[in-house]
Parts: structure tokens; sequence; C-alpha cells
């Protein structure tokens, strides 16, 4: 195993790596400065799109000219040519100490995406479905941070978890009908160095990957919750990742420069850089888009 320096942007906050098998390049965000980033395999050919607004997560359409963005205010689309994006909806008016955070598309094009409380500390936030006919319904509710939603192999499980309940969840997945049930506790998670779950992603045996952000590591999770392996990383506060290259087998991983709070800990030199871990003898499973 090996870990690399992709690219080094410095992202205030980076978060939500997406790998598109079809155009074979990186997306991931940068959610305190409002920024969408496209990269190559190997870091290079870098663009970037501003959004007018915070920035939770992301996911291509299905022409692969745009995404859907979950911002501050609302869910929006973005257009790669333009640059414009336009409101779908607002799940929380008036709610101006809530913001959207990450989100996951399913293999039916429907995009999942949760709330978080901007202080991390009231449960005001909730997880939404957005359709590909643009409806958007509410699924859970009562989050402090809605963060690392990912769907197993078989479309049969959800994954997702309140980043400060020390656990992550498992649902029931009706792909059918995008229907929610039965939420328990999958895994609990190891907060004694004052790590937090943020994102995930799972792999092509259906073992579930999480960022354990604040404790510089990347847990791996058997189907069972049990822990597989644990990933030192070269910072502390590592965000995310996804399976991604031509062979599926990197697994790119987001960091953040500077933490949102101020009681989070600061971090080194290659704080808010995006990582590639080879040989890790693991392939991902490819990432849906948005929409019919």
């Amino acid at each position: 195993m090996k870990i690399d320096v992709l690219i080094d942007v410095k992202t205030t906050l980076g978060e939500g790596p997406i790998w598109d098998v079809e155009q074979q390049r990186l997306y991931f965000i940068d959610s305190m400065d409002g920024r969408v980033f496209r990269c190559t395999e190997t870091g290079g050919e870098v663009r970037a799109w501003d959004v007018p607004g915070k920035i939770g997560s992301m996911a291509l359409r299905k022409d692969g000219n745009g995404a859907i963005v979950a911002l501050q205010n609302g869910f929006h689309l973005l257009d790669f040519e333009t640059g414009d994006c336009e409101l779908l909806h607002d799940p929380e008016p008036g709610m101006p100490e809530t913001r959207l955070n990450d989100g996951k598309a399913d293999r039916r094009g429907r995009f999942f995406a949760g709330s978080m409380d901007t202080g991390e500390d009231s449960p005001a936030g909730s997880l939404y479905r957005v359709d590909p006919d643009f409806s958007v319904t509410k699924v859970d509710e009562g989050i402090v941070c809605s963060n690392g939603p990912c769907f197993s192999p078989d479309d049969k499980t959800f994954y997702f978890q309140d980043t400060w309940s020390g656990e992550i969840w498992a649902y029931d997945y009706d792909i059918g009908s995008g229907a929610l049930s039965n939420r328990r506790t999958f895994a609990k998670v190891d907060g004694a160095n004052g790590g937090a779950a943020d994102g995930s992603t799972v792999d092509a045996e259906g073992y579930l990957w999480n960022a354990l952000v604040y404790d510089s590591k990347i847990v791996r999770y058997a189907p069972d919750g049990t822990v597989d392996r644990v990933i030192e990383m070269p910072v502390k506060k590592v965000t995310s990742m996804n399976f991604g290259g031509p062979d599926m087998d990197v697994l790119y991983v987001t960091s953040m420069a500077k933490p949102p709070l101020p009681r989070f800990p600061g971090d080194g030199p290659l704080r808010g850089s995006v990582f590639a871990i080879t040989g890790l003898g693991i392939k991902g499973v490819p990432e849906p888009r948005f929409g019919a």
C-alpha cells in the first residue's frame, strides 16, 4: 500500500470525492469555499466551478454536462458549460442555522443528502431524497450532522451516520421505491482520540470504508460491522473517500485545511490535500449519476 498526494489545492473543507467512470475524471468539492473541482486520475487538467454558497455534496447528472449540488440554501442544478446554478428546492426555508451536507446517488438515479446544524450541536438536520423528477421527500430527521450516505452493492442496505452519534447506521433499502426502513446500529465508532465518522464509500466486496475525521484514520468495516482494517493517514482531518482510476482500485481521499469550528484540531503541512492510495488489492463500484 502507498499513500501519495494527488493534488494539493489546500481545500478549506475538502469533501465528496466522486470518480466518474464515463469521463474518467475525479470530482471533489470545497464545502466552505463553495467550489467544485475536477481532475484526471493523476491530478492533472484541474478545472473548478464556483457555486453560490457553501456546498455539502454533489452527483453528476445523467448526461454528464452538469450536477445536482446540495448547497447551503437548497438543492441546485449546476451547468458545467455556463457555470450557472439553478435552485430546485430549498427543503429548510427559514432555518439559517442549518445547511445541506453529504449526499450520494443510488442506482435508480435518486439523490440522498442530509442537512446539519452549522454549530454541530443541535439535532436540527434531516435526511432527504431527491427523485429524478426533482420531487423532494424527507426520509429521516433529528440529525446533528448528516454524513456518509452510501449503498451496498446489492442495493439492499443504505448506510448513513450522524457524525456525533458515535455510530454508523444501516437501513433496509427498497431500490424500487427508494424507501428506507429498520434503522439500526451497523458499527460503533472509536472516538477515543476525538475522531468521528465522516464520509463513507462501499467497495465491490460489500465492505464499508469510513473517514475517521480528526483522528488521521480510514476504517474498513466488514458487512457484519466489525473492523477489518485501519489505515493511518498523514493528516488528522480526513473527510471522505471514493474508489476510482481506470481499474477502480485507487482510493481517493479528501481532507480539510481548516476546521470549521475553533474546538477542532489543526493539522500538518499536507492539510487540505487530496490523496491517492494504491496497492490495496481492492476495487470499488462505479458511482451512479442522478436523473432518469
